[in-house]
């Protein structure tokens, strides 16, 4: 199986960030299994505004509010997909104890 390289850098940025000097961050460092659960959170929401999106009539929705949902959706998604690639490196590289 191929192992990635650790981060050089502890502290990850996230990709959603819009500065250069980015407010939010992931920590490499910390426990894989809280990585995942954020990771999971963030998936979990963004799937369940789809879901209530697929159930809804948009005959009274503004058209306003699609750019508003689609923001929403890409900050939760690709917040997720960015902890998912950390918390994956994580164990690729965990070695089990001897």
């Amino acid at each position: 199986m191929q192992t990635l390289n650790p981060f050089p850098n502890r502290y990850r940025s996230l990709q959603t960030n819009l500065t250069d000097s980015p407010p939010l961050i992931i920590d490499t460092e910390a426990n894989p299994q809280d990585i995942l659960e954020a990771a999971l959170q963030r998936i979990r929401a963004s799937s369940d505004l789809l879901q209530t999106l697929h159930c809804q009539c948009f005959k009274h929705g503004d058209l306003e509010d699609i750019p508003h949902i689609t923001h929403a959706l890409y900050l939760l998604t690709q917040d997720g997909c960015d902890l998912l690639k950390v918390a994956q490196q994580r164990m690729l590289n965990w070695k089990a104890p001897a």
